[in-house]
């Protein structure tokens, strides 16, 4: 973790790298995958719809491939990110693996650590371990996984107490100091009498609102923001990120990634057929309800109150769809206004070759490597 360039692909070959075409420098491009397993697929056609779109990722030049923490719920299958990621390292050869997040609120900070560190030893130099506060989960589930409040009550000190770990660096007075340390890691190094050989993975700190946004900065750490959940508080969050930042032994300056909800299709009429779906199950859980993908046929004849009419549009517009060139447009936009220092997407729609297409077609609009 004690990395001042934080293993950023901009240190990488050109090949690692795509062109905002606005823009006047490279911006990695990166993706988020939460599994999607809309209604009539299994947890293993979605796992292995993944595992494509995480190979196509590697073949084409994206940055990092990330998976993201959910329980509890039918519509994902991403229960479990390092045991998906742990797979994804013999699939893939370059691209860098991680978490968009893990939630910390759900686990000990020396289990991810161990997780983590077990990972980095088996791909060292391409783990990304990125935390959230959110548990990931309805608010019975959570119980049902953490057994009591410990946790995303004592955000901060989690956060630190998972740093302590990851660099094995708990000072004096503390009472795990040199007695209780994550493996692999820095601390089994000690144990056994030899030279660092071991670097953590890198860590990131992920949110949707302000909060995070100024405890990343406070801790010198890269901020990846969720604009798929909060697209209107995107540029807020980044600046208070950057007013907050201080210098760490990881960064030097600010470094953010803005992560969107897009589905690029090869017409507009059936980005819409998919992207309707997905936000269609977010407005089954809005309202308390199992939250599920339903197919579009099932939508055809379904009659929406004016109330859900209202949320199923506030969920649609936070999606950026259409034809690869509407999204990578829209994605550009988003680029310049923020000052992201890399874009982040996640297919979202009911089709598993659907939205292994729409990485394929925004891949090709930004003339991304095919080799």
């Amino acid at each position: 973790m004690r990395n001042k360039n934080i293993d950023s692909p901009q240190n990488k070959p050109a090949s690692f790298q795509y062109l905002i075409k606005q823009g006047n420098a490279p911006v990695p491009l990166s993706i988020l995958d939460v599994a999607t397993t809309g209604k009539g697929y299994s947890a293993t056609e979605a796992i292995n719809n993944s595992i494509e779109i995480a190979k196509l990722a590697d073949q084409r030049g994206f940055a990092r491939y990330w998976v993201a923490e959910h329980h509890a719920m039918p519509a994902v299958s991403t229960s479990s990110p390092a045991m998906l990621l742990s797979r994804l390292i013999s699939e893939t050869k370059q691209i860098r693996l991680g978490s968009g997040g893990m939630m910390l609120s759900n686990f000990p900070p020396l289990v991810i650590a161990e997780q983590f560190g077990m990972l980095q030893a088996m791909a060292p130099g391409r783990i990304d371990l990125g935390i959230g506060r959110a548990p990931g989960t309805n608010g019975l589930t959570a119980h049902a996984l953490r057994r009591d409040l410990v946790g995303a009550e004592d955000f901060p000190a989690q956060v630190t107490e998972l740093m302590h770990f990851l660099e094995d660096d708990f000072p004096e007075a503390h009472p795990y100091k040199d007695k209780v340390f994550a493996v692999p890691g820095l601390g089994q190094d000690r144990e056994n009498g030899i030279p660092r050989s071991f670097n953590s993975p890198s860590l990131w700190l992920l949110g949707s609102s302000g909060y995070s946004a100024q405890l990343a900065g406070k801790l010198g750490l890269p901020f990846a923001f969720a604009a798929q959940l909060a697209p209107e508080n995107l540029i807020a969050a980044f600046e208070l990120y950057r007013k907050n930042f201080k210098p760490s032994d990881v960064l030097d300056k600010p470094h953010t990634i803005a992560c969107f909800s897009v589905f690029a299709a090869d017409n507009e009429e059936e980005a819409k057929i998919q992207t309707r779906s997905f936000s269609h199950s977010m407005l089954r859980m809005m309202s308390s309800q199992s939250y599920v993908i339903p197919s579009p046929e099932e939508l055809k004849n379904y009659v929406y109150t004016d109330s859900e009419k209202y949320v199923l549009e506030s969920w649609n517009e936070k999606i950026i769809k259409g034809t690869a060139d509407q999204v990578v447009t829209r994605l550009n936009q988003f680029q310049k206004a923020s000052g992201a220092d890399e874009i982040m997407i996640a297919s979202l729609g009911h089709s598993l070759n659907g939205m292994l297409h729409s990485t394929k077609l925004i891949a090709d609009a930004y003339d991304m490597p095919t080799n």
